[in-house]
């Protein structure tokens, strides 16, 4: 489950200053309703991305014993 600042509270907030676990769930959550979303939902789906791959994705190469190679958002 998820534990963060919802989406009312991060739309006040510029998409640099989201952590990964905000960008990587509301990702998750925009993907699983993309054939549903208007346009509003589409910009910012599209802003969730951009900001992913400016950080360079989420890719980890090596999983340790506390972290896997995905990140975790509950």
């Amino acid at each position: 489950m998820y534990v963060g600042r919802d989406m009312t509270e991060l739309s006040m907030t510029s998409k640099q200053e989201w952590t990964d676990s905000e960008l990587a769930f509301f990702h998750h959550s925009l993907q699983q309703m993309v054939p549903y979303l208007n346009e509003e939902g589409h910009s910012i789906h599209r802003e969730i991305i951009k900001e992913i791959e400016a950080r360079g994705g989420f890719t980890h190469y090596d999983a340790t014993y506390t972290n896997g190679t995905r990140i975790g958002y509950d």
